[in-house]
C-alpha cells in the first residue's frame, strides 16, 4: 500500500476545518498527513501515526516503525505513547521482547496519569515481570486505575477482595467490583459478576449477564467459562454453557 505524499507547505496550509476533513476521510489520506505532521514533531500525529503502521490502516503494516514513531511520542511524554512503546516492548512489536523496558514505559504512562498504563504497570508489579514483584503497590495503581473508571482495574480489585490478597476477604466489595467491572463492558468482569450472581441463586440476572460474555470475551477465555459453567448444578447454566460453545463454532 503506497501511502501519497503531503508536503510541509501543504500541512501548514491546513485549517482546522481541512484537519477535520482529512481525519475523517480515507485511511491513507489520514496516514499521509499523520506522517508529515509526526515528522514535523507534533506528538499526537506521531502516536496515532505509530498506531496506524501497527494495525496496518491506511499504510502497509511496519512494526519496526510502529516502535520507532510510539518512542519518538513517548520521548515527547505522550502517555499513551508510553504505554504503547511498553507494549511493543512486552510483546516484541518491531523491537526485541523486553519485560524491563516494558515495565519502564508502563510506569512512566501510569506516573504520567493514563488509565491503561497504571493497569499494565499494576500487571507487572502483581506479576514480577521486569520489575521486582510487589503486589501491594500493585493494587495501590488497580484502584488508581479503576477510580477513573478502567473496567478491567475494577475487576481485578474485586479478584483482590475475593480472594484476600493485601487484606481481609470482603466479599461484598468483590461483588461490587464484580457489578462495576460487568457495567463497564469487561468480559472477565461480567463473568465474575455473573459467577457470583449463580452463588446468590440470581439465575435469571447472572444468564443475560452470560450472554454477554462471548462479545468481548477471547477464545481461550470462553473455553475456560464453558468448563466452569458445565459442572453447574443449575440445568440453564449448563445449557448456557452450551450455547457459549455454539458461538465459538465457525460461522459457515
Amino acid at each position: 500500500m503506497q501511502t501519497p505524499s503531503i508536503s510541509t507547505q501543504q500541512l501548514n496550509a491546513a485549517s482546522a476545518e481541512d484537519f477535520a476533513a482529512i481525519l475523517a476521510g480515507p485511511p491513507e489520506q489520514t496516514a499521509a498527513w499523520l506522517r508529515t505532521a509526526a515528522e514535523g514533531g507534533v506528538g499526537e500525529a506521531q502516536a496515532v501515526y505509530a498506531q496506524m503502521l501497527l494495525d496496518g490502516q491506511g499504510v502497509k503494516q511496519d512494526l519496526e516503525q510502529a516502535a520507532y514513531w510510539f518512542k519518538r511520542a513517548a520521548e515527547g511524554n505522550h502517555p499513551m505513547a508510553m504505554n504503547m512503546l511498553g507494549q511493543c516492548h512486552h510483546y516484541a512489536w518491531g523491537v526485541p521482547h523486553n519485560a524491563v523496558l516494558a515495565a519502564y514505559w508502563y510506569q512512566l504512562a501510569a506516573r504520567a496519569g493514563l488509565d491503561w498504563g497504571m493497569y499494565n504497570y499494576a500487571t507487572a508489579l502483581a506479576l514480577g515481570e521486569g520489575i521486582t514483584e510487589n503486589r501491594a503497590q500493585a493494587l495501590v495503581w488497580f484502584r488508581r486505575a479503576a477510580d477513573l473508571g478502567h473496567a478491567k482495574s475494577i475487576n481485578i480489585v474485586g479478584g483482590f477482595h475475593e480472594d484476600g490478597w493485601e487484606g481481609p476477604i470482603d466479599m461484598e466489595a468483590a461483588f461490587d467490583h464484580y457489578r462495576r467491572a460487568a457495567l463497564g463492558g469487561d468480559f472477565r468482569g461480567q463473568f465474575n459478576y455473573a459467577r457470583l450472581l449463580i452463588e446468590r441463586a440470581e439465575l435469571s440476572e447472572a444468564l443475560l449477564w452470560l450472554e454477554s460474555v462471548p462479545a468481548t470475551a477471547t477464545p481461550a477465555f470462553l473455553e475456560k467459562t464453558i468448563a466452569f459453567l458445565s459442572q453447574s448444578p443449575h440445568a440453564a447454566v449448563r445449557e448456557k454453557g452450551q450455547w457459549m460453545r455454539q458461538q465459538l463454532m465457525p460461522r459457515t
